[in-house]
């Protein structure tokens, strides 16, 4: 039989994994009585761990949430799968901190063999720059922005924003993370219209704001929503060009999200497309491998014969 603590740890990771326990299962489980783990149970509560528990013979015991974060058992592979997790956190401003620290804790208590295993990972598996297709730094997100924002969303709660110089009342519905920016889903009050609106150029207001009658779309919309706005809206450079080739073939050659695709006739269409950078949104147009002639923005007009230049003198 185990000892009191070696037995309190073993009852703690029972109900750490699954919702709800028998008492007479946990007695089999820990080979004891029944009055042991009410006992035990007694004891993890003046520890701090909110256990739930349900009298007759129905009854059993489960672990609630709390007031404040009780220490957690992990097994083996958790333990592992955290601490890789840990490492790789980035994009929203102030938890890479906490996640250096969260390992920190977490590496002190590991068994040996596993700090070994989690040391051999982090020595022998790399990863390339998670941003290798911009010349723009990726925005961070602060985690209050994004906590403000699903608080809003699970409570149907309004969010006032300051978007592009404008005040705007909108209705929260979903966030969509693409291409390392984190966008909302959300209604305009004030037009009943869908928006996309990147995180990173809103200012939220912490005021609370009414609540809404939720009106939302199908979930697997959003993401479509998203890809399609961000073609004529989520960039911060956009770009009017006219393709020397059918629509079809065009739309063939470039995803949903890259621009939107208008025929002009048979042989011409046109191509609204963005990027965040002017030189991401040069080369962007290039390789669609087909003649072209950018119409707007002058900066593009202006870069675009910079890189013919610089081609014809790379070509000799």
């Amino acid at each position: 039989m185990l000892d009191t603590s070696a037995r309190l740890l073993a009852l703690l990771g029972l109900l750490q994994s699954r919702p709800g326990w028998a008492g007479s299962e946990l007695a089999e489980r820990l080979q004891v009585t029944a009055r042991t783990i009410r006992n035990d149970v007694e004891r993890l509560r003046d520890l701090g761990y909110p256990i739930d528990g349900v009298r007759g013979p129905a009854g059993g015991y489960r672990l609630g949430p709390g007031a404040k974060l009780p220490p957690l058992l992990l097994d083996d592979p958790e333990a592992v799968a955290v601490a890789i997790g840990l490492r790789a956190v980035h994009g929203i401003a102030g938890v890479e901190e906490s996640a250096a620290s969260a390992l920190t804790k977490l590496e002190q208590v590991l068994p040996h063999r596993l700090r070994r295993r989690v040391e051999a990972i982090a020595q022998t598996v790399g990863a390339g720059p998670v941003n290798t297709d911009s010349n723009v730094e990726d925005p961070e997100i602060a985690p209050e922005t994004l906590a403000r924002i699903v608080d809003a969303v699970r409570d149907t709660e309004r969010l006032r924003l300051t978007y592009d110089g404008a005040r705007l009342d909108v209705e929260p519905y979903r966030l969509i993370t693409w291409q390392r920016r984190w966008y909302l889903v959300a209604r305009e009050v004030a037009t009943g219209d869908w928006r996309a609106l990147r995180v990173d150029w809103a200012e939220i207001s912490p005021m609370p704001q009414p609540r809404f009658t939720p009106r939302p779309m199908a979930v697997e919309d959003y993401t479509t929503f998203v890809v399609r706005e961000i073609a004529s809206a989520g960039w911060s450079v956009h770009a009017r060009v006219t393709v020397l080739a059918p629509a079809e073939e065009v739309r063939a050659r470039i995803n949903d999200a890259v621009g939107v695709v208008e025929a002009v006739d048979e042989s011409t269409c046109v191509l609204v497309t963005g990027a965040d950078s002017i030189e991401i949104l040069a080369v962007y147009v290039g390789m669609l491998g087909l003649d072209f002639r950018v119409e707007s923005p002058p900066e593009l007009v202006d870069h675009v014969r910079l890189l013919g230049r610089r081609y014809g003198a790379a070509g000799g």
